[in-house]
């Protein structure tokens, strides 16, 4: 049995992208063989196609795939044929104390990951789907939902009360906002359009800032928790937005570090760190654990992923190209 699987070469780049039809493998000890029906665009995959990050030899992208179990190998107990699963970002780190150093093990960078129709994989990379979820709903988890659960639980855990500022539309900041309502926070959330404001002020956040028309955000942020800060920032901007989240987030708060949309490296005020005595926390995904747990909140919850626009197996390329025009409002997926 043969599927479709998309391609970029070694280096990257969106002209360097091609379908192609690879062999299925059947699973062996402690395997399972899934049909993939959806992915999930995340700026590290955007990344690697573009060429940004490249991968160093040709390479199967994406690392949210999920879809249907087909078939099982032996010692497999967890899964059976018909269960829907999800992918998990760090196939090695099932569970504790980090326990990977970068994207080697990644599935879309530094091995083969699931804009492919089937893939063999161990069991233990995938969890089950949230029950009741669609594959392309369910293929929103692997990365940005898992990274904002862990930013609001997994340090200095989110209590209902607390504030949390975050950045932008996208995937992870949806989430996040969606995470935090469900804990029974205040959010703040910022964006560049007035229109994304409102449709932020309709899921549930309880104060907007446009940062083009507030260029000091960080400070109103602070104001709009009666002065004192607030106690988690959701960082995704990098360089050009540290500086606002410093000046936002109150005494012994905590700033997830996350993104790098504007950039990689950027001048801190080392002595208002620790003069606010603030925790800066980087957080790349989660375990295997963290995902189940997450999964669990999520159906307890009904929560639902904000999926903005879906595109074709084939249409990778124009999907990536969408996401460059910042016009999506959560996220942008693939089904096939």
């Amino acid at each position: 049995m043969k599927g479709k699987s998309i391609f970029v070469e070694a280096g990257g780049g969106f002209d360097k992208v091609s379908v192609e039809e690879t062999e299925t493998i059947s699973p062996g000890d402690s395997e399972i063989l899934v049909r993939l029906h959806a992915n999930s665009l995340n700026y590290h995959d955007y990344a690697v196609v573009k060429g940004l990050w490249p991968a160093s030899e040709k390479r199967i992208p994406m690392a949210d795939g999920a879809g249907e179990v087909i078939e099982v190998g032996p010692n497999v107990t967890e899964f059976k044929v018909g269960d829907s699963v999800v992918s998990t970002f760090f196939p090695s780190w099932l569970s504790g104390e980090p326990v990977v150093d970068g994207f080697s093990t990644v599935p879309g960078d530094g091995v083969d990951g699931y804009a492919r129709e089937y893939v063999t994989a161990k069991a233990e990379a995938f969890t089950k789907s949230p029950s009741g979820w669609s594959h392309t709903e369910s293929a929103t988890l692997t990365t940005a939902a898992l990274t904002a659960w862990r930013a609001l639980f997994d340090f200095n855990q989110l209590k209902s009360g607390d504030t949390v500022l975050l950045q932008g539309t996208g995937g992870v900041s949806i989430f996040a906002l969606q995470f935090a309502k469900m804990a029974g926070a205040k959010v703040i959330a910022t964006s560049s359009s007035d229109q994304k404001l409102t449709r932020l002020k309709e899921l549930g956040a309880d104060h907007v800032i446009n940062y083009k028309k507030e260029p000091n955000w960080g400070f109103l942020a602070r104001e709009l928790n009666d002065g004192k800060g607030v106690d988690h920032v959701v960082e995704i901007g990098g360089a050009e937005t540290l500086e606002q989240s410093l000046n936002a987030v109150r005494i012994a708060g905590q700033i997830s570090l996350i993104g790098i949309l504007s950039g990689q490296t950027c001048d801190i005020n080392i002595v208002k760190t620790f003069v606010k005595q603030v925790r800066l926390q980087g957080v790349l995904v989660g375990s295997r654990v963290h995902q189940q747990e997450m999964i669990k909140a999520i159906e307890a919850n009904q929560l639902k992923p904000i999926i903005d626009r879906t595109f074709a197996l084939k249409d990778i390329v124009k999907a990536f190209e969408y996401q460059e025009t910042n016009q999506h409002f959560g996220k942008i997926c693939l089904e096939f």
